[in-house]
């Protein structure tokens, strides 16, 4: 049986997941002073958070997941 998959409700941003290549736990800290936490050598943050996807995005050791 397959799992049904939510969907956002309309208005709210969805969570872009990456993939930590190095990593299974760390934390790290954006210019703003923010902390992002892996976990699993996963990370989620929201959607309409640019300042944390641009920094992960730049990051080699990152890789976003698909939806």
């Amino acid at each position: 049986m397959a799992t049904k998959r939510e969907t956002p409700a309309p208005g709210a941003s969805a969570t872009i997941t990456y993939c930590d290549k190095v990593n299974a736990s760390r934390s790290l800290f954006l210019a703003s002073g923010r902390e992002l936490k892996v976990v699993r050598a996963r990370i989620e943050v929201d959607g309409d958070d640019t300042e944390a996807a641009a920094y992960l995005d730049a990051r080699e050791d990152f890789q976003r997941l698909e939806a």
